[in-house]
């Protein structure tokens, strides 16, 4: 039986759940900073600064994890083109764990003056830079470990993986806050969530020692088929239209994730007036919903083709998450109900990165979704809650209209990809046997 057909083995599911779980542990490492943001200002700027300041000053620092991770995705990965995946998707989970572990110890303010802010910055940076290699890094692994056929639902259910670390945030937080005082999160309770993700971090830094090199890899290095040249200048010369597709297919999977997940609970809050408790239940659902989402996108890019996948799942978006804006505030009781569909709708984003996993050749795969990922990634992610927050001064339904021209842009995508399957898909990552 060839390698294209053969079923997954208990390797390929051990590689999976390993994956994942880092994966789940690095996500929840780099999302905890934002469910603490607010104690975390009180803490580390002066008391003496204004409220509107100290907000922008959080958020920077937030946002600097992001601005880093192009940097960091590209050095990464431009090592596991040349030395190999294995030694960076461990590197990577070090490199998330020991900052957020620091994090969790820093002095504050209080103690320290301007040289405790100036910390916390450098570890955010430090946090982004792992994150940075450790997405594309982990779509890569996985990838050119399974047969080329169950490709769509391994990085589908290594999507997943990442999500269920948002949600492993999102419980530890409001575990923390609604077991302990206000006075105790502050004085000390808002550490735990760091100390647990760094303690997280370094046990699954552990377990992935048990990972083999990917049989690509291998196969590669024994041909001395390795980039010759640095492989960034390889990617932006010889693979602008893989580029340009996988930076237009992350700006999908990060803006849909950014407005429905991350920002709709407080747009629930500001528009119709729901409890706090409540929108971060219906967003658990969501969050939930969209795991079996990006299982179930995985699995139609396996047996449909991404062209199709794409086409379904962004009219599904499309009709979902209009509703849901639009419904939400006349049908409360239907909350749980409209956020649950629209969550497992965003999951179209699960057929991502088996897309850019084959858009581009083995010896520059790694730098060419890093590359393409973490620079849109930066822009998109780091820009949509602002554009969303100024398009809401002209319409309170800019979060639909936004989520909407995503969908059309996915729809768009998929028609192209059917056009170009030949062309783009060229590059499937195994050797078909």
């Amino acid at each position: 039986m060839s390698h294209y057909t053969r079923p997954l083995n208990r390797q390929d599911y051990k590689t999976l759940t390993l994956a994942a779980l880092g994966g789940a542990l690095e996500f929840y490492d780099f999302i905890i900073f934002v469910f603490f943001a607010a104690v975390v200002g009180e803490l580390f700027f002066p008391a003496d600064i204004p409220e509107w300041l100290r907000q922008v000053q959080t958020f920077g620092i937030f946002a600097a994890g992001y601005l880093a991770r192009p940097l960091g995705g590209i050095i990464m990965a431009h090592f596991g083109d040349l030395v190999g995946r294995k030694k960076m998707f461990t590197l990577s989970i070090l490199l998330m764990a020991v900052p957020t572990l620091a994090i969790g110890l820093l002095p504050t303010y209080a103690s320290m003056g301007i040289v405790a802010p100036v910390l916390l910055l450098l570890m955010r940076i430090l946090q982004g830079a792992a994150i940075g290699g450790e997405v594309p890094g982990a779509w890569v692994f996985v990838a050119e470990h399974v047969p080329a056929r169950r490709i769509g639902i391994a990085c589908g259910t290594l999507t997943a993986g990442l999500t269920v670390g948002i949600l492993l945030g999102s419980v530890v937080a409001t575990l923390i806050n609604t077991s302990m005082t206000p006075q105790a999160v502050h004085e000390w309770g808002w550490r735990i969530p760091f100390l647990l993700g760094g303690a997280f971090g370094l046990v699954a830094m552990y377990l992935r020692r048990w990972l083999q090199e990917t049989p690509i890899f291998l196969e590669m290095q024994q041909r001395k088929a390795l980039a010759q040249e640095l492989p960034v200048k390889a990617v932006v010369v010889r693979h602008q239209k893989a580029v340009v597709i996988s930076m237009l297919l992350t700006w999908l999977l990060s803006a849909g994730i950014v407005v429905v997940i991350l920002m709709s609970p407080v747009w629930l809050q500001k528009q119709y007036g729901f409890a706090p408790a409540v929108t971060l239940q219906a967003n658990s659902i969501a969050t939930i919903m969209l795991c079996f989402g990006c299982l179930i996108a995985g699995l139609a890019a396996d047996r449909f083709g991404a062209s199709l996948t794409f086409i379904v799942g962004s009219l599904l978006l499309a009709g979902t998450s209009w509703a849901f804006y639009h419904l939400a505030g006349a049908h409360p009781e239907q909350l749980f109900l409209l956020y649950g569909i629209v969550g497992l709708c965003v999951g179209v984003v699960g057929a991502v990165p088996y897309v850019m996993v084959r858009a581009f050749p083995a010896e520059v795969r790694f730098t060419g979704i890093s590359f393409s990922y973490n620079v849109s990634y930066a822009i998109f992610g780091g820009l949509t809650p602002i554009a969303v927050t100024l398009l809401m001064g002209v319409s309170p339904m800019a979060p639909a209209w936004y989520v909407l021209a995503l969908a059309l842009m996915g729809l768009v995508l998929g028609i192209w990809l059917r056009g170009e399957r030949h062309q783009l898909m060229a590059h499937t990552p195994v050797n078909e046997g």
